[in-house]
């Protein structure tokens, strides 16, 4: 199945033979691909088992809960792992798209997105839009600094967006629409923020219930992950045993180098990106914050967020924040850019919280 917001191609194959048995558009509506499905057991048989798949993308899981509901098995594909030949990229159209995903499907030639219950859904769409206003906010961030700067002012503090920033901001000396300017500024910044921490307070009373609490409170004992980001990382991946290895888990969220080689050359690169987005940028920030202080020190915040926790939990978390903080000033004494060596930093955190999660904490 091809599916579009309003339209939907779908192309059936023989699974043994390869023969195509019936292709046709029409519109988004199950009704619709159940007529296509009884036109095509009048022609195979009514014992006939159909197996529909369509590519990750606009309707998320919605089509696929719909289609469960009626007893159709349905897989969502992602299109990274999907094989697409030379001629699918010479010609593209809704016809073929069908007709690849077909494919696909009958030679096991992909892999089925995970497919959350109602509850992790429901709760990861509540992360996302959290996430939009932190962009948003980061961008007024950007146009406050932006603009103070076309106007010459410089602050003198140590760092920005704390309390003392903002009373400086509020007291320069501007009239007129310069004035009204940085006002409405201050104003959409503050309403974000207090939207933001609105957020973040329901996130910690979701993180106290029966089916979080107990991985939440877990992942809270590496030094830079809270409770937000604990529920942020949990929630969006909610199960981790569908990764057999850290290294898949990595390469999962995209933190693992692309590669470019062939015979002798090797040629690795930046990371790939693909994958999970909302984790990965988790992580880097998580990163950014365990990598602060000396190494192996821990701040009475840290102990307090490991309190209650079995001591093999704790040694595992304490021995992995070492780790990464000495992997991290090594790199940077090497020479290697601050922002390439959290990466790296991330990448492997990314590996420990896999160990933390599956019970892998040897």
């Amino acid at each position: 199945m091809d599916v579009h917001k309003e339209s939907l191609s779908l192309c059936a194959v023989n699974s043994d033979t390869g023969e195509i048995l019936g292709e046709t558009k029409c519109a988004l509506d199950t009704r619709m691909l159940g007529k296509f499905l009884a036109t095509l057991r009048k022609k195979c048989g009514e014992q006939t088992k159909f197996v529909t798949g369509y590519e990750a993308g606009c309707l998320g899981y919605s089509w696929h809960n719909s289609l469960e509901e009626l007893g159709i098995e349905c897989h969502i594909m992602a299109p990274t792992t999907m094989y697409s030949s030379s001629k699918n990229k010479m010609v593209k159209n809704d016809r073929q798209d069908a007709k690849m995903i077909a494919r696909n499907l009958m030679n096991g030639t992909y892999r089925s997105v995970y497919v959350p219950d109602a509850e992790d859904n429901s709760i990861k769409e509540f992360i996302r839009m959290r996430k939009s206003f932190k962009l948003a906010q980061k961008k007024i961030k950007q146009q406050i600094n932006a603009f103070v700067l076309r106007l010459g002012f410089s602050f003198d503090g140590k760092s920005k967006w704390t309390e003392a920033y903002l009373n400086w901001l509020n007291k320069l000396p501007l009239t007129g629409h310069l004035k009204m300017v940085i006002d409405e500024y201050l104003i959409q910044y503050d309403e974000l923020s207090r939207k933001i921490a609105r957020y973040d307070q329901e996130l910690e009373n979701l993180s106290l219930s029966d089916k979080y609490a107990e991985p939440v409170q877990k992942l809270r004992c590496f030094k830079g992950i809270n409770t937000v980001t604990g529920m942020v990382i949990h929630v969006e991946i909610s199960d981790f045993s569908r990764f057999p290895t850290p290294t898949a888990f990595a390469s999962y969220l995209g933190l693992t180098p692309n590669e470019h080689s062939s015979g002798n050359s090797i040629n690795k690169g930046s990371i790939t990106k693909q994958g999970n987005s909302a984790v990965r940028s988790t992580l880097v920030e998580c990163a950014h914050s365990l990598v602060r202080g000396r190494i192996g020190r821990k701040s009475k915040r840290v102990n307090a967020r490991q309190k209650g926790q079995p001591g093999k939990v704790i040694s595992y978390a304490d021995r992995a924040v070492e780790r990464l903080q000495r992997k991290f000033f090594r790199l940077v004494a090497a020479g290697k850019p601050q922002n390439l060596a959290i990466v790296a930093v991330a990448r492997e955190l990314a590996c420990f919280i896999w160990g933390m999660e599956t019970q892998h904490l040897d």
